[in-house]
């Protein structure tokens, strides 16, 4: 017998019901018990989902965000929370956004809010987590309310559940240390709260838990890898099994380390270690279970089921009852339901697989093993239609594509001067005062900009209506801006679904989905899109849109791109060629861009690469080959310009220390960086490294709608000026605010440019 089970399964629901909940919640249009029930119904149907499986997850669904609920059930709570009254889970968005529902509370405070938890990247996925902090005082209080009603939830219909937890050396090793004290030296105190919580999931009747210890695909330090085994030495008990889950990459050197642990089975991602597999049989005790990923849980195309056999049963034959079989990561990170789309394109949706048809390929191979593969000859016969069909494709390959990447030489990533001498050139034309202002792109995406590209898909509006909605739109963010009185000046993209989406529905080699969600944080979800073939450009993407604004306002309009790295990192991209080979192609396409915005008389261009650091090997040693080609993409796509055109980039929530040379060999003219909820600390490494070029840390946490004042932002900028000589300083939020209200972007951004007037009087060299 074969054992199937789940890592985790998508919470957001396949029409983003969780999503929309949590905004009316926090929006104070409905109720707690409302909330609380669409989440009920959202695990019901998710278990409903995975009813062949053995065992499902429970504690997988979540309101927010998985490590911000393991620091709620181990009571870690930031300080500037704590005296907060009311409930539990208004204190958790708290942490989440810096505030909770309007309704939250009746004092003042609970209405301003608190700084919001740091957020950053959950490994090398564009899902974000809330990141644990700690002190040297921090005391662990278990509370696994959580936990337990959902537990008690699943057994109430009947399913075979295993818990999901956070492993506590992970935990600590994801965390920050706010007070510069070794966040190692808490582990006896995790521990005790873990050992608890195991007791207490024990008493509810559980078998197995599931502990994911992701960190172990990474390069650990001796003292880490000591921490592992101080750890589940401390936690082995015989009253729950323990499966230790890792994913995203291979073990290598930890390899011994947790085949040596006292876990009752460990997971292994057989997509991306299926090296490793032979040497973890023969590493663990021969009463140990082995859990294999082979079913891709990171991307949406269907399995190859005959050629996963062929490697598969004789390691069946091999283990027998011990083998357990599971996508290879928690399915959180591809869309739910491919029968939802109606739309795409027939012969592209063949070649797909979404959580739900992930778990039948699953079901498939189980049958396989236990009936042979006579038993589901049917199924097999039409995956291996499906992977012929993609193969053969001429839809995927492109001559002249191929052509033009052959055709690439070094000049192509070379601007004509170096940064000094392009700089002086760009400020004789731009004549910016010091600190100049600016935003990061996106403007609020209204209720009328969504029902007009609702109305123009849909066929209510013909397409001369559609623009004309948009330039009004254009119109009133030039408006504003100029009324604000920011310095350098966007169009707001109010024609931007999604600034990858928008791009990849212009370019050939792309297909779309309609319901094709995930989670990136919070309620906040992308639609990647999918890339199945060879990339070109076939008519300029946003050049009318940038030449219509900037005919609204004397002042400078950045052209808006998506980079190439971060294009390629957000899409689902195809697993049939490298991935450097799909960047390059995405770096032509924008180049293209790029000079048709210089052409059209754009002086200043904004080339977003939100996703490079996203992109890394999660091992160091292997970063040097990723950053050779995805830097080289960027400088392809960015650098065939004059001297006098300034190429701007955006990087968000990301930690910059280890890739500071990286990117400074980028040249963009100017940099702009998340640093409000990390206190400007992220500028310490652009300060040491000594980065020549220009710097806009952003000053406005755009991700919380708490409003900052002048002396916040005054403060964080007089932090920065400390690390960055002021000269080549900016004053900019720190993302784009898309997602914000009018009425909070337009106080915020006063807020910004008062700020930074005062700047100029205060630290200007020239006054």
């Amino acid at each position: 017998m074969v054992t199937t089970h789940n890592l985790g399964f998508p919470r957001i629901g396949a029409r983003r019901e969780l999503k929309f909940a949590l905004e009316s919640y926090w929006k104070g249009k409905s109720s707690r018990e409302q909330l609380v029930a669409i989440g009920a119904g959202l695990r019901q149907q998710n278990w409903e989902a995975q009813h062949r499986l053995d065992y499902l997850p429970v504690g997988d669904f979540s309101y927010y965000d998985q490590m911000l609920d393991m620091s709620f059930t181990l009571g870690n709570l930031p300080e500037r929370v704590r005296d907060y009254g009311g409930d539990t889970l208004d204190n958790y968005f708290r942490v989440a956004r810096g505030r909770s529902a309007e309704s939250a509370g009746a004092d003042a405070s609970c209405t301003c809010g608190v700084v919001a938890g740091e957020m950053t990247k959950w490994f090398d996925t564009n899902y974000h987590f809330i990141v644990p902090e700690f002190t040297d005082d921090t005391e662990f209080n278990l509370d696994a309310t959580r936990l337990l009603d959902q537990i008690r939830e699943a057994k109430s219909h009947g399913v075979d559940i295993k818990p999901v937890l956070i492993g506590p050396v992970t935990y600590l090793a994801l965390g920050k240390d706010k007070d510069n004290s070794n966040k190692l030296t808490l582990l006896p105190k995790v521990l005790r709260a873990y050992g608890q919580l195991l007791e207490q999931i024990a008493v509810e009747g559980i078998e197995w838990v599931q502990v994911d210890e992701p960190i172990l695909v990474a390069e650990l330090r001796p003292e880490w890898q000591a921490a592992f085994m101080t750890a589940y030495q401390e936690l082995e008990t015989d009253k729950v099994k323990l499966l230790l889950t890792t994913y995203f990459g291979k073990l290598i050197d930890n390899l011994s380390l947790v085949a040596s642990l006292p876990v009752a089975g460990v997971h292994l991602d057989a997509i991306n270690a299926q090296c490793e597999v032979e040497l973890l049989i023969a590493a663990l005790p021969v009463n140990r279970v082995v859990s294999l990923g082979v079913i891709n849980g990171r991307n949406i195309w269907k399995t190859d089921l005959v050629e996963l056999l062929d490697w598969l049963e004789p390691i069946a034959c091999e283990l027998g009852d011990r083998l357990w079989l599971a996508p290879s990561c928690s399915l959180l990170h591809v869309p739910v339901d491919l029968d939802s789309e109606e739309k795409i394109d027939a012969e592209i949706k063949r070649w797909l697989a979404f959580a739900k048809q992930k778990l039948e390929e699953l079901d498939v191979i189980k049958a396989a093993l236990e009936g042979g593969r006579e038993s589901v000859r049917a199924e097999l016969e039409s995956n291996q239609s499906a992977i012929t069909s993609r193969r053969q494709s001429s839809r995927v390959n492109n001559p002249a594509v191929r052509q033009a990447i052959a055709s690439i030489d070094a000049q192509f990533g070379n601007r004509s001067s170096v940064y000094a001498d392009r700089a002086a050139k760009q400020a004789e034309i731009l004549d910016l005062p010091k600190f100049p202002t600016t935003t990061i792109g996106s403007f609020p995406q209204t209720s009328d900009i969504r029902r007009a590209r609702r109305h123009f898909k849909a066929g209510k509006i013909d397409e001369a209506a559609y623009l004309a909605a948009m330039e009004t739109e254009i119109a009133r963010c030039v408006r504003e801006q100029e009324a604000l009185g920011l310095d350098v000046l966007v169009h707001g993209e109010a024609e931007r679904n999604d600034m990858v989406e928008y791009f990849g529905e212009q370019l050939d080699g792309y297909a779309f989905t309609d319901f094709g969600w995930v989670q990136s944080y919070g309620s906040r979800c992308v639609k990647p899109p999918i890339l199945f073939g060879d990339i070109s450009r076939p008519n300029p993407m946003t050049v009318q849109w940038i030449k219509y604004a900037q005919s609204l306002t004397d002042k400078p309009m950045k052209g808006m791109l998506t980079g190439p790295v971060t294009i390629l990192n957000w899409s689902f991209v195809r697993d049939d060629q490298p991935r450097s080979e799909s960047c390059k192609q995405l770096a032509l396409a924008i180049r293209e861009e790029v000079l048709d915005l210089e052409n059209s008389g754009v002086r200043i261009i904004q080339i977003d690469e939100a996703a490079l650091r996203e992109g890394l090997p999660l091992r160091q040693s292997e970063w040097s080959e990723y950053l050779d080609w995805a830097v080289e993409s960027f400088r392809i796509a960015a650098n065939g310009v004059a001297d006098e055109t300034q190429i701007h980039t955006h990087m968000c929530y990301s930690e910059f220390n280890d890739i500071i040379e990286a990117i400074a060999e980028m040249d963009a003219d100017v940099i702009t960086i998340e640093t409000s909820r990390s206190d400007m600390e992220l500028l310490d490494a652009f300060k040491d490294f000594m980065y020549p070029n220009g710097i806009g840390p952003g000053v406005y946490d755009i991700h919380s709608p708490n409003i900052p004042n002048e002396q916040h932002i005054l403060d964080l900028m007089e932090k920065a000026a400390e690390r960055i000589p002021v000269e080549r300083l900016w004053v900019n939020p720190d993302c784009g605010l898309k997602t914000r209200q009018w009425e909070e972007v337009i106080p915020a951004l006063s807020n910004l440019i008062s700020a930074a007037k005062q700047l100029r009087s205060r630290l200007s060299p020239c006054g």
